[in-house]
């Protein structure tokens, strides 16, 4: 079965749109296209049908900006194909990427684990790296990676169908930004993994759609202090499950 490849692309990012579809071509990837949310564009009503002030206090240090919001709402509308599609994963891009390896050998290598597993990152936020807890070789090229916390970024990530309806079911109301809420493992029940060397890579040279620099937001310190230290906590039991569970299927 063919894996899909959605590509999020707002209506008003025509070069993106074509970057994106020359980059893809080139490798010989198939994927559709999916509109992208763009948050100034959203109702009230719209804006509150999933996000949540009131979680957005609880469990956020400063309130989410509309371009946030939009980017959540388009990742919710690739989760929602994924969960009710016939593929047993998908693969979600946003259209700020290059292709620093080769994207099809990715998928034919997840295509090909034997554990089960529920989101797998293909790129990183600008590239950064973390240390990384446990990996685990695939094949000759690919390394399926545990890091100490889950790498951010949505330039590339691969989602299963049953992870993807547990992360619309868990993020029905939000109010954190997309990206942390996956990083949040222990509340989504959605494992985060790597494959490494990631084949994808944040295109660096394209602005965010999603800057805030021009609403500006009251932030908290201490209460952001207080909520890292807790997801800390949390994250490092967490990993430690993860790694549990990895071990004992790759050492039997």
């Amino acid at each position: 079965m063919q894996i899909p490849v959605y590509l999020i692309n707002l209506s008003t990012s025509p070069e993106r749109l074509e970057k994106s579809n020359k980059r893809l071509t080139e490798q010989n990837i198939e994927y559709t296209r999916v509109e992208g949310v763009l948050g100034k564009a959203l109702s009230q009503q719209e804006v509150d049908l999933h996000y949540s002030k009131a979680v957005n206090s609880a469990k956020y240090h400063t309130p989410l900006t509309l371009g946030q919001i939009g980017c959540y709402y388009s990742h919710r509308k690739v989760w929602q194909l994924i969960a009710e599609g016939d593929a047993p994963f998908g693969v979600i891009m946003e259209d700020d990427f290059h292709l620093t390896g080769d994207l099809q050998k990715a998928i034919d290598t997840i295509k090909s684990l034997s554990i089960e597993w529920d989101l797998i990152k293909l790129a990183a936020y600008q590239s950064r790296e973390r240390k990384i807890a446990y990996s685990q070789p695939i094949n000759a090229v690919f390394n399926l990676v545990v890091h100490s916390k889950a790498m951010s970024g949505g330039a590339a990530t691969a989602l299963t169908k049953e992870a993807a309806k547990r992360l619309l079911a868990a993020t029905d109301k939000f109010g954190r930004p997309c990206d942390s809420d996956i990083q949040h493992m222990w509340e989504t029940g959605v494992d985060v993994l790597s494959l490494m060397p990631y084949p994808v890579s944040q295109d660096m040279d394209f602005e965010s759609t999603i800057s805030a620099k021009k609403e500006p937001r009251k932030k908290y310190f201490w209460k952001r202090k207080l909520q890292q230290l807790k997801a800390s906590i949390a994250n490092k039991k967490a990993v430690k499950g993860q790694i549990s569970r990895l071990q004992r299927h790759f050492d039997k």
